[in-house]
């Protein structure tokens, strides 16, 4: 009988740890037909210890909340149970309050091998992807909860995680560190939208609304297609910045922003808030390696997938726990997988009840020489691999590491080469491109400008200034280096001068933001080139040098956006500050100007005061021009 308590509540009571699994067990014997609520109580001995008959609504009461916790805790690794109510019977006499069924699926799984070296840049990958699937989840949760974030969450497609799916094709994939840098990157940015990024359609994950209008004011042509609330947040910026006074008459610009009304922006809560949100929570670093539990659930999907095939002790402890240091260490693995393996294959001692034997095991063969082999599986095979939907958001995820600074050199190269295989598996045009915001991937020029510095030859580029101005001219290219999690190339002006005249002569130097370059021509030098080696840290500081001294006021205090000003001067003004700063990049500026433009109300000098209106008003228009395109695209 059921265990009771004085109170009339009853106890749970698992002796052996691992409900979980009889439940998993229970449900996948029964496949396809749905059990009740009762058939699992009765079913599942830890249920049927602690709750008995569900005789009383005590014991159905405390049943549905523990069952209800293990359905979420096998939800988490990716095994969904779903539900429905059943039809009426007067023999239920109410009792069977829902019925429950393994949710298996009919989509085919998709299964390939991966390499011990695939698996550090496959885990952080993984991560990325899931952290975009949980984001617009967080999403809609939030949308129940706020009737405002309710109106302005913006909201991506659902990808499904893939829990245990990929651990079971990627066994070691729980041991691996994820890297603080992503971490931390990935995490801060709670909302996604879809972008036309030079006609192709990019998946980017940003912090706010002001951060995603940098995004696109910083890749020339670029432009919001979803959703509706992040297009309506980027055109209300731009029409702030077209009324920017001049920071040296900052009462003129108060008093004519007073004029003006501004409607609330999507994201408000999180641009203001500095961090009291309620945003998504961040996915941990280590949630992959999980409990004990976790790790027996891994296990048995990926004997399950792999039916028949033989694998060392020691090999499993590998893959399984991680690699051990001494001797004794591995002696101790061996023993915790030797562990799991007779849980997994323990039937209950009641015949009545179900018990955790997801398959058999061929023991003279483990006993004699430490090798595994399952056969007789319960069909849980079926949960493992990566369903297409979610393949596709993983190619995109490792294409991004290896076209991003985010990792390493010799980490992006094999992410590169893990990218080519898994393309292998899609099917063209499948893959839904993403980007992180700050953290840019290679801009369609860089393959060119690279080709160029290593052959020695001129690049004839066309690019934007910082009004969308496009402009030609024809350089030398002398290096690439990342400042920021942006790509940027410097180039020499001096073709026609010598090298030990023009190495120190900042005037013959340019830096310009690759992203900013529509096109470039390699040109073939009628001369061979000697282009002077100048250190990166020098031409960043010739940059700042030759910059603008400007300043911009806040309508008030203590924005955090100020904080990441590197040299800025804060002093109080009216209701905000006046902050002055030196500008080394017009173009960067006018796009921080714009994207900021909420709190914002006058910037100076003229001059770029000026490229400011002209860029915001350009973006106006060929924002209207989209609009009325894809409204005669619909009427069509």
């Amino acid at each position: 009988m059921a265990e009771g308590a004085s109170n009339g509540r009853r106890r749970f009571s698992d002796k052996w740890g691992k409900h979980e699994l009889d439940v998993l067990a229970v449900l996948s014997s029964a496949f396809p037909q749905w059990l009740t609520s009762r058939q699992i109580a009765q079913r599942v001995k830890a249920y049927a210890d602690s709750y008995g008959e569900l005789a009383d609504q005590a014991a159905k009461a405390a049943f549905a909340k523990q069952f209800q916790r293990d359905r979420a805790k096998l939800a988490a690794m990716g095994i969904a149970i779903e539900s429905r109510q059943p039809e009426y019977s007067s023999k239920s006499e109410g009792q069977d309050f829902a019925s429950y069924r393994l949710q298996l699926g009919d989509e085919p799984r998709i299964r390939m091998r991966f390499e011990q070296e695939d698996l550090p840049v496959l885990a952080a990958a993984n991560y990325l992807a899931q952290s975009i699937s949980l984001s617009s989840a967080s999403q809609r949760m939030e949308s129940r909860e706020s009737t405002k974030l309710s109106r302005t969450a913006p909201r991506v497609p659902q990808m499904p995680v893939p829990g245990l799916g990929l651990d079971s094709i990627a066994p070691g994939l729980g041991t691996q560190t994820i890297p603080d840098v992503l971490v931390k990157v990935v995490d801060s940015r709670r909302f996604a939208a879809t972008v036309d990024v030079d006609g192709e359609h990019i998946n980017v994950a940003y912090t706010d609304s002001d951060d995603l209008a940098m995004f696109v004011l910083e890749h020339p042509g670029s432009s919001i297609i979803s959703p509706q609330e992040a297009v309506d947040a980027f055109n209300r910026r731009l029409n702030a910045a077209t009324q920017f006074g001049s920071a040296d008459r900052p009462e003129e610009a108060f008093a004519a922003r007073r004029d003006v009304s501004t409607p609330a922006d999507h994201a408000s809560d999180v641009e203001d808030g500095k961090g009291k949100s309620k945003g998504r929570k961040s996915l941990s670093a280590s949630f992959q390696t999980g409990s004990e539990v976790d790790r027996r659930l891994r296990l048995m999907l990926f004997l399950s997938a792999h039916i028949g095939e033989e694998f060392p002790m020691t090999d499993l402890a590998e893959r399984f726990i991680g690699h051990a240091r001494s001797e004794d260490e591995l002696k101790k693995s061996v023993a915790v997988i030797r562990k799991d393996i007779g849980t997994l294959t323990t039937v209950s001692d009641d015949g009545e009840m179900a018990g955790s034997q997801f398959f058999d095991i061929d023991w003279s063969l483990l006993e004699a020489e430490g090798i595994i082999s399952a056969t007789n599986s319960l069909g849980l095979e079926r949960l493992a691999g990566i369903s297409p939907q979610y393949l596709s958001m993983l190619s995109a995820s490792v294409s991004y590491l290896a076209h991003s600074p985010l990792l390493p050199a010799e980490s992006r190269r094999q992410a590169a080469s893990l990218y080519t295989r898994l393309r292998e598996h899609t099917e063209p045009g499948e893959t839904p491109w993403l980007s992180l915001t700050g953290y840019e991937l290679e801009p369609p020029c860089f393959q060119a400008v690279d080709s160029a510095i290593h052959s020695r030859s001129l690049l004839r580029i066309e690019y934007t200034d910082g009004a969308g101005r496009t402009r030609e001219k024809l350089v030398a290219p002398a290096k690439i280096f990342v400042d920021e999690g942006v790509y940027y190339a410097a180039f020499w002006n001096g073709i026609d001068k010598s090298p030990s005249d023009s190495k120190h002569r900042h005037s013959d130097w340019q830096v310009l933001r690759l992203a900013r370059i529509g096109r470039a021509e390699i040109v073939a030098p009628q001369d061979s080139i000697t282009i002077p080696d100048v250190p990166v840290s020098e031409l960043r500081q010739w940059s700042l040098d030759n910059g603008t001294p400007s300043s911009f006021v806040t309508d008030k205090p203590g924005l955090p956006f100020i904080d990441s000003l590197q040299d800025a001067k804060v002093e109080p003004c009216g209701t905000g500050e006046l902050v002055h700063l030196t500008v080394s990049s017009d173009s960067w500026f006018v796009a921080f100007c714009i994207a900021h433009a909420r709190h914002i109300v006058a910037v100076s000098p003229g001059t770029l005061r000026t490229m400011i209106v002209a860029r915001a008003k350009r973006e106006l228009s060929v924002g209207d021009e989209s609009h009325k395109a894809s409204a005669a695209s619909a009427e069509r």
